[in-house]
């Protein structure tokens, strides 16, 4: 069988280390540096779905120009700086590049995606360092296949999740259906990655309730891509990570909306893909989820078992904040339990290990967990065990230490401590938590926030006379009802 591989004409040459970035990152973690992105970006109204693995490539010089949308937070971070000061190379130097690289490249980029049976598969430029609206840059080989190249690649800031999910569709088309099957490349893998990190950030954003229907059709393709097979072992090592990814994120939406089983399904289905290539991480993710699951759906003492097998599986990936987190995934089964020596001992431990900081071992997927998420889980333990003051007073700092970008977790957050202070009977307080939830559900769709401030209506309604419950629970009856 003739090979598509092409020898090239010379040798590949690896990228260079892009220091002038990394001396602007200075002693921030990559995880904590993306944050910083992502807000700068919000500043300027773009949305970047930006974490600690595209740091990592910046740095590593796999991303000689970025696109036009990280290019303008990037000159906004840093102003009168030019890329070539930030060590990227010059927009103009780019833009001519695909021609160029037939010379250099060590594979050929074909004219047709489809009929691609090797890695090539129209692969010229790392996937980051393309704008899809870039005039320059024809798109008939663009890199990503036809399978994913509409993989929550939008354009602008959403108003609501449902403008946001237009270009959802990784599954594949009528058209792409009758096309030859093709070996899966690396350009699948980077695609596959980019679509956790769209859901991410649109359930960061908006909530699930919106998302999910449409992220199932993504996760089936995922796995059409596995079935589909690869040339190279590390490929089809990041499809099957991506793709344990994936099953976690849509199981999480599932969640987030109520919907118990299908979110246990996909859950086992990622243990399973994890379990099969011996990731680690990728099982830590899938425990922890199903401990969240568990505690959820009030099955505690599973809780608390999927939370210690995670922990023991996490021990090799090094991360002292997913070893933080997965200590509070077992404190909440313990709360559930009502055993509060437990739930004690598992909130000092994850408190411990939060305190030696972030590092570059930290799971990407764990962007959402600070000092916020950690005073938001360990609210929802005391809620659990009733202590209601006390609950309240993490939950109150949760929402006031929530980076703004996570505006679902500050109306979760902001929900906990309405309903903690009204069952510690301080109604008025309140109502006044109440409605800045109801203010935010104008953007955030997630029925677990409307469940809690539906029983904080309710545990509200005898003080319909305190200072402001009655408008509070007049606005509340408004609301449309979940489906």
């Amino acid at each position: 069988m003739a090979s598509s591989l092409v020898t090239s004409s010379q040798p590949n040459r690896p990228p260079r280390p892009n220091l002038a970035f990394r001396r602007l990152r200075g002693l921030r973690s990559p995880a904590e540096f993306a944050a910083a992105i992502r807000r700068a970006a919000l500043e300027i109204g773009e949305q970047v779905s930006c974490d600690a693995r595209y740091i990592g490539r910046v740095e590593a010089g796999e991303i000689h120009c970025p696109n036009y949308a990280y290019e303008r937070v990037f000159l906004h971070m840093f102003p009168g700086r030019t890329l070539t000061d930030l060590g990227f190379a010059p927009r103009s130097s780019v833009r001519g590049r695909r021609a160029r690289d037939t010379e250099d490249a060590p594979l050929t980029c074909t004219a047709d995606p489809a009929n691609a049976t090797s890695e090539s598969s129209g692969a010229c430029e790392p996937y980051e360092t393309q704008d899809p609206y870039d005039p320059y840059h024809p798109h008939d080989t663009y890199e990503e296949s036809d399978v994913l190249r509409r993989a929550f690649m939008t354009g602008g800031g959403a108003t609501v999740a449902a403008a946001s999910l237009g270009p959802v569709g990784l599954a594949l088309d009528a058209a792409a259906a009758q096309r030859p099957v093709r070996r899966a490349g690396a350009s699948d893998a980077g695609a596959l990655e980019e679509a956790v990190r769209r859901i991410r950030l649109l359930d960061d954003r908006h909530g699930a309730d919106g998302l999910y229907r449409r992220a199932a059709a993504p996760l089936r393709a995922a796995y059409a891509l596995l079935d589909a097979g690869t040339t190279r072992q590390t490929t089809a090592d990041r499809l099957y990570s991506g793709a344990g990814e994936l099953a976690i994120s849509v199981g999480w939406l599932a969640h987030d909306s109520g919907r118990f089983d299908d979110a246990r399904s996909h859950y086992a289905e990622a243990l399973a893909t994890a379990r099969m290539t011996n990731d680690p991480g990728l099982e830590a993710h899938a425990f922890c989820n199903t401990a969240f699951l568990a505690r959820d759906a009030g099955r505690p003492r599973e809780a608390v078992r999927a939370a210690q097998a995670a922990q023991r599986v996490a021990r090799p990936v090094g991360s002292a904040r997913l070893m933080s987190l997965l200590a509070l995934r077992e404190a909440g089964g313990w709360a559930g339990l009502a055993d509060r020596v437990g739930c004690e001992q598992a909130l000092a431990r994850a408190q411990a290990f939060f305190e030696r900081g972030p590092s570059d071992d930290d799971p990407e997927w764990m962007s959402f967990y600070g000092e916020a998420e950690l005073e938001g889980l360990e609210a929802q333990c005391w809620s659990t065990l009733g202590d209601w003051p006390r609950a309240a007073r993490h939950a109150r700092r949760a929402a006031e230490l929530q980076d703004p970008h996570f505006t679902r977790n500050i109306a979760l957050y902001t929900a906990e401590l309405a309903d903690d202070l009204a069952r510690g009977g301080r109604p008025d307080e309140a109502a006044v938590a109440g409605m800045r939830v109801l203010d935010l559900l104008e953007e955030v769709q997630s029925s677990r926030i409307q469940t809690m401030l539906a029983a904080t209506a309710r545990v509200l309604s005898p003080h319909r006379r305190a200072s402001g419950v009655s408008a509070f629970l007049e606005r509340h009856a408004s609301l449309p009802r979940m489906v």
